[in-house]
């Protein structure tokens, strides 16, 4: 019996057992190194990243009032900004303010002293540096800045030391206490069974798992090992089954992800990879790209026209239509809302990208069916240029969206290159919008007035009220220019509340100066047109100044109308109860219908000085102003022709049956004491001749 236990021992010493036993030990050991080591390489990634987190994430918290600050140059606000950064400790510096210029605010404080600063230095570096961009708020984005951080990495690399002397500890101790579970568990219930359900996994074509089952082991049938076989052998054929169906539907949640879902053309993110790779590939050709945005101008009144659902059956219209040009592009996209994105490559001159915006003006231009309906679109098309413009997919994208976004503002329906000093015109544009707020209480506004004349009488009936505003530095700011940027702040209520103001107070000088038959005309803009409180003021106004009914004209535009036509006509109505005039300004250059002007309160049209100005010598602007002369009869509206400049003109407009007219024919706008003399000229001048003798 010794010598049996003997012999036993000798086998076991000699087993496979044993030494699978020792090497466990000895790998265990080694992996448990290994895995310590792979866990603090694997936490030094996650601490750098927790660094980079920590800054994005104060960077983040700090963004909105150093935009604000930076936006405002107001530098306390800045400081405090920067006091609050250096609350967090691992702040080392922090700056705000633009790269071109002195910061705004900034501070710095000494590195951390610390005994293991060698190694955390070498680890991750001595400080990281973090900035970001601080930009204005959409449509413009506009860039006023950077946020800089500087961390100081001590703290953290002190932190990591401490917690990896603990992971190499315990990763051995949990290595040798595995090794020994692992070695029961192989000896005597796994080691050889699996080793020769390995051999047969091994055999196996992972194109085909099906194709070749792991043979049952005999003793395991009844056991997990043979439940395991079983199952393994079931999953293997359920692999092979729907391999198929699960690169099908991977497929299919790439496309999702990247295309548009009503149009199924690729959107935003899949457009900036794609035009990644195009701008790469035309740098190392030389060749040209053009990027082009295309905004529909008119797409909301099809949607409050008709229903969402035509307006989204609409898109997919427009999408189609665009395809027809795939030819000559590398790229078409869907950025989002009615807006589509194009990329036209290999081209050499700018003339390209503008026959292909022309072409895509006139395809949408085409009515398009919408049931029983057949509605014409018309699109604003901004254009950037590869590499003139820049050599960045993001950049080139969004200065083309600006430039559109910018040519809607000044007109509709045609294509606009980027210009260089685009920026520097938002710029200024944010500047102006900035003094805009406060000009009203610094007195820069003041009005000059311009005669309307009856052509049948040739009396002096009215006059019309216009804004200007006297900048103390950039001096007279045009009001195409500013009176955009007063709407979109929303200062145009109270400038307008003002103008009206200063209108009817002048209006009532005038008629005790002896002049009782005067008329004043104000210019609404959209925004006042819209205001709940307009009617209320309007009255409250000629009752202040004692002005009888129709003296005040309201001057309203076609755009400004057919923003929201029911709610327009609700406006127009209310005004007409305060006994004003209503008046529809720029006639010709929108989009007006006939049935929409039947259905106003309008008693006046006013011919738009585009077509006025031409109309000797443009037989297109003549044949307009005499349509709309005639449109204006037939509805029982007075018209008047705005920048009537020659003799000429007024014989031409007289013929054609207008009834005033008002340009510099007859005179300059004119402050109010420059006017009343004006007035006093132009009746002597006015006044018969008496030929009677004594």
């Amino acid at each position: 019996m010794h010598g049996h236990n003997k012999t036993l021992k000798l086998e076991r010493r000699h087993s496979l057992s044993v030494k699978l036993l020792q090497l466990v030990l000895l790998w265990a050991l080694v992996v448990g190194l290994i895995l310590s080591f792979a866990q603090i390489v694997y936490d030094l990634r996650k601490e750098r990243q927790l660094i980079d987190s920590t800054a994005e994430q104060i960077l983040a918290m700090s963004r909105d009032p150093a935009t604000q600050a930076v936006y405002s140059l107001d530098r306390e606000m800045a400081l405090q900004v920067v006091e609050g950064l250096f609350e967090h400790r691992a702040v080392r510096f922090a700056s705000i303010g633009h790269p071109d210029e002195t910061p705004l605010a900034s501070r710095q404080r000494d590195l951390v002293q610390s005994p293991f600063r060698d190694i955390t230095d070498w680890l991750f570096g001595v400080e990281q540096e973090y900035a970001i961009e601080l930009h204005g708020r959409p449509p413009y984005n506009e860039y006023y800045g950077d946020l800089r951080l500087v961390l100081d990495t001590a703290p953290y690399g002190q932190e990591f030391l401490q917690r990896s002397l603990i992971i190499v500890i315990s990763g051995i101790l949990r290595a040798l206490a595995m090794a020994f579970m692992l070695y029961l568990i192989y000896h005597v219930l796994l080691t050889k069974p699996l080793a020769r359900i390995i051999e047969h996994i091994a055999q196996i074509n992972p194109d085909q798992p099906g194709k070749t089952p792991i043979p049952m082991l005999p003793g395991q049938e009844r056991n997990e090992l043979g439940l395991w076989i079983n199952k393994a052998n079931q999953l293997l054929d359920s692999i092979e089954r729907n391999s198929s169906r699960r690169r099908e539907a991977e497929a299919n949640l790439l496309h999702m992800s990247q295309h548009d879902h009503l149009t199924g053309l690729p959107n935003r993110s899949m457009l900036q990879e794609q035009l990644g790779r195009i701008l790469a590939d035309a740098g190392r050709r030389h060749r040209g790209v053009a990027v082009l945005c295309c905004g529909l101008d008119d797409f909301k009144e099809v949607n409050e026209q008709f229903t969402y659902q035509s307006g989204d059956a609409l898109l997919v219209a427009v999408a189609d239509r665009l395809r027809v040009n795939s030819a000559r592009l590398g790229c078409l996209a869907r950025l989002g809302g009615d807006q589509f994105a194009l990329v036209q490559t290999g081209i050499s001159q700018p003339y390209e990208a503008a026959e292909l915006a022309q072409t895509i003006l006139d395809d949408l231009g085409q009515p398009f069916a919408l049931g029983d309906h057949r509605v014409g679109l018309r699109a604003t098309i901004g254009i950037t240029l590869f590499p003139d413009d820049g050599d960045d997919a993001e950049k080139l994208l969004q200065k083309a969206e600006q430039t559109m976004m910018l040519a809607k503002a000044r007109s509709r329906n045609r294509y606009q290159f980027y210009i260089a000093s685009l920026d520097s015109e938002m710029r200024i544009r944010r500047e102006l919008d900035k003094d805009l707020r406060g000009a009203l209480s610094r007195n820069e506004f003041h009005l000059v007035f311009q005669p309307q004349i009856c052509l049948r009488s040739h009396r002096v009936v009215g006059v019309e009220a216009l804004l200007r505003w006297q900048h103390s530095e950039r001096g007279l700011v045009p009001p195409d220019l500013f009176i955009p940027l007063a709407e979109q702040n929303g200062s145009i209520i109270d400038i307008g509340e003002w103008v009206l103001d200063r209108a009817c107070r002048q209006l009532r000088e005038w008629h005790t100066a002896g002049y009782p038959h005067l008329r004043m005309a104000v210019n609404l803009s959209t925004v006042q047109l819209h205001h709940s409180e307009l009617s209320r003021l309007v009255t409250n106004l000629m009752q202040r100044y004692s002005l009888p009914a129709n003296s005040l004209e309201l001057e309203v535009t076609e755009t400004g109308l057919m923003e929201d036509i029911a709610a327009a006509a609700g406006h127009l109505n209310n005004l007409k109860k305060a006994g004003v005039l209503i008046a529809i300004d720029d006639f010709g250059t929108g989009y007006s219908s006939l049935s929409y002007l039947r259905g106003l309160p309008l008693d006046k049209i006013k011919v738009d000085k585009s077509f006025v100005q031409d109309v000797l010598l443009d037989e297109d602007d003549a044949t307009i102003v005499r349509a709309i002369i005639q449109l204006g009869r037939s509805l029982n509206m007075e018209v008047i022709a705005e920048g009537v400049e020659t003799a000429a003109q007024e014989a031409y407009i007289i013929a054609q049956g207008c009834n005033e007219g008002q340009g510099y024919f007859y005179s300059k706008p004119l402050p109010a004491t420059a006017l009343l003399d004006w007035l006093r000229d132009f009746e002597h001048r006015s006044m018969p001749v008496d030929t009677s003798s004594d």
